[in-house]
């Protein structure tokens, strides 16, 4: 199992971001199930203030590059991410339209 960590900013406004909770407390199926059948065996998110933190763990028939394709072309994951980024902001440093930002593993205690 490999492990990937993301990071991504809310729009700093307490009703958006409650909003955006509400939404994640109830995932739609179609959502849920894209993101399984892509080799995800475990997601969770957490939230600190306005910053987000993703942590994924997918077996290795995961694919960056197909679960890309694969979300391109779900009009329902594409429905998801336009209305999921009504409430998320880019990072500083992201590039146009890039949301999630991958993070660099500094340390693991062995």
């Amino acid at each position: 199992m490999e492990r990937h960590c993301f990071t991504l900013d809310l729009i700093d406004d307490e009703e958006l971001i409650q909003a955006y909770k509400e939404y994640h407390r109830s995932v739609w199926p179609e959502i849920k199930n894209s993101i399984t059948s892509a080799g995800v065996k475990e997601l969770e998110i957490y939230l600190f203030g306005t910053r987000l933190f993703m942590i994924m763990d997918v077996d290795s028939s995961f694919s960056f590059e197909a679960k890309a394709k694969s979300d391109l072309e779900n009009e329902k994951v594409q429905e998801w991410e336009k209305l999921m980024w009504t409430y998320q902001k880019a990072l500083p440093g992201a590039k146009l339209g890039e949301k999630w930002m991958l993070m660099e593993n500094i340390f693991k205690l062995d």
